[in-house]
This record gives C-alpha cells, structure tokens and sequence, in this order.
C-alpha cells in the first residue's frame, strides 16, 4: 500500500502533467491540432516509411482501439494521415502521415519545442538529466 508521501508525489505529478498539457493546447491549437494529435504525428513521422499499424499507434499514444480510431477519422477527413489496409493482411489497417500531416507536424513540433524549452527553462541540466533518468525508469 503506497504510503501518503507517494500518493502525494502522483499527485504532483499528475498535476505537472495537467500544467503542461495546458501550456501546449494554446500554440498546438494555433496548428489545428490537439496534444494528442501531436503525438500521433511524431509517432507516424518517426516511423518506418512514415506508416504504422492502427493498434500500435494506439499504444504509442495510450488510447484504445476505438479511441484511436475516434481520433484519426478528423485527422484523414483534414488530409494530415490516411488508412489504407495492408497488403499482406487485410485484417491490418496502417496509418500513413500524409504530405500535409509532415508539414503540419514540422511548423507544430518548433512550437511544441519551444514550449518545451520554457517548462525546462526553470531546471539545471544536471536536473533534467536526473528527471530524465527517473522517468526512463518509470515508463
């Protein structure tokens, strides 16, 4: 049973989280995207041949099936990814960064970057690098 002192650290962090999250929303927002749309951007433009499959991409993000799936479909009507069934299983559905999805995710990753910047601005290097290490650990 975790004691008082860890319920009270989760709860800082989760409320780190919700800080961080709220700086983000403002310049993502001024790109036509979500922080979790963000996220499936990087993960797609860090991805071999741009492409993954729906359900890794899902827990790349941390959303279920259907959550992924409720948030690619006004990213594919917009044009920044497409689905397209695998070649090899047509049980698979891929998702593809789309040549608007590279330049949206490019012009929004400078302004997540400098958000980034700004929240990081506060802790040494030693600091981050320590931060860093613990939450490698954690995840």
């Amino acid at each position: 049973m975790a004691n008082s002192s860890q319920s009270e650290l989760l709860l800082k962090l989760v409320a780190l989280h919700t800080k961080i999250q709220r700086q983000l929303s403002g310049p993502l927002s001024f790109h036509g995207i979500s922080f979790t749309e963000f996220q499936v951007l990087k993960q797609l433009h860090s991805a071999p041949a741009q492409k993954m499959r729906r359900i890794d991409l899902a827990q790349q993000v941390g959303l279920s099936a259907s959550g992924v799936t409720r948030l690619l479909n006004p990213m594919e009507k917009v044009g920044l990814i497409s689905k397209e069934v695998a070649a090899r299983d047509a049980r698979v559905s891929l998702v593809t960064l789309t040549g608007a999805g590279k330049t949206v995710f490019k012009d929004a990753d400078v302004s997540f970057r400098q958000v980034a910047g700004s929240v990081m601005a506060s802790l040494a290097e030693d600091d981050q690098q320590h931060l860093r290490r613990i939450t490698d650990s954690l995840l």
